[in-house]
């Protein structure tokens, strides 16, 4: 196959175009994010947001890397998992193209769209993934050539678990890079830092994880007069180390030796470093891809749905 891979990703709040060349070489995406005033993502408003700016970002996108339309060969979409309407809305733009430019159109999954971008990044050879992002939190592996669940959250993903958490606190969307914030500026207020007083309830259910329960415990140590920072910075070990307990495990079940971060939680600096520690204890290797890539990106998309043409 020659020409460019087109991929649009519209799971939640991003929209956003990305392309690989004909040697699956990735490229920038274009992207643009609906981000509330107040309050939390609703479907359907991301979803007419995504209508409203489709037709800018696919010129962009076209015009950052000098290509025109009739280049494309492949047009993929993120068919899920993901919000319905905003969904919708990506199957519909792909469609469109694809059917117009009469060219292959390709339906990929989200969560191993991530596993794809981040092993082409990071040059891993057969990764256990820990998923971390705003409406997911999953440990994947594969085997027996398929790709395998081995733990996930049971309520809420972690990133929505960050974002409920700082929108409690008057924080905007998203609420993540604040928390890793002040939790950073907790550790410059104390250096050697305990979990006394801020001690918040275990989250890992065998190999899964619940996080309600964090987010409840956390809100009442505000409540109760807690200093926000600290809450911050007991919030991120407590969950964080669940996460990465479990990716533990799941290495020792699979006897992998590398570790692979994916999701928008994975930019966060002290996930990389408790993930790096645990993977060195055990004589192996944790990696994360650019950030860039880490985020919902079209560009993830556009290679998943590339490695699916050539195996047609």
């Amino acid at each position: 196959m020659t020409g460019w891979t087109l991929g649009i990703e519209t799971t939640a709040h991003t929209l956003s175009f990305g392309l690989v060349d004909a040697d699956g070489k990735p490229y920038p995406a274009a992207s643009d994010t609906l981000r509330p005033d107040e309050g939390g993502i609703h479907p359907r408003e991301a979803a007419d947001h995504h209508k409203d700016v489709a037709a800018e970002l696919y010129a962009k996108v076209l015009e950052m890397h000098g290509i025109n339309q009739n280049q494309l060969t492949g047009v993929a979409y993120s068919q899920g998992p993901g919000l319905g309407p905003c969904l919708r809305v990506g199957a519909s733009i792909a469609r469109g193209i694809a059917t117009r430019l009469d060219v292959p159109l390709i339906g990929v999954n989200h969560c191993v769209a991530h596993i794809e971008i981040g092993r082409q990044q990071c040059g891993c050879r057969d990764p256990v993934l820990l998923y971390v992002s705003g409406g997911n939190t999953q440990v994947i592996a594969r085997l027996n050539g398929r790709y395998r669940v081995l733990g996930e959250t049971l309520d809420i993903g972690i990133g929505n678990m960050l974002d409920k958490f700082a929108r409690l606190q008057g924080i905007p969307f998203p609420g993540g890079p604040k928390i890793e914030e002040l939790a950073s500026a907790y550790l410059e207020r104390c250096p050697n830092p305990t979990m006394e007083g801020l001690e918040l309830p275990y989250a890992v259910r065998g190999m899964d994880l619940a996080f309600s329960g964090l987010l409840t415990a956390a809100q009442r140590l505000v409540e109760n007069g807690t200093e926000l920072d600290a809450v911050c910075w007991s919030l991120q070990e407590h969950a964080f180390a669940s996460c990465v307990e479990v990716a533990e495990r799941a290495m020792a079940h699979t006897g992998k030796s590398e570790l692979l971060l994916g999701g928008g939680v994975a930019c966060n600096e002290r996930m990389r470093t408790m993930s790096n520690m645990m993977a060195n204890d055990r004589e192996g290797t944790s990696h994360a891809p650019p950030k860039m890539y880490c985020i919902d990106n079209g560009t993830m998309i556009a290679l998943l749905g590339f490695l699916e043409l050539q195996n047609r």
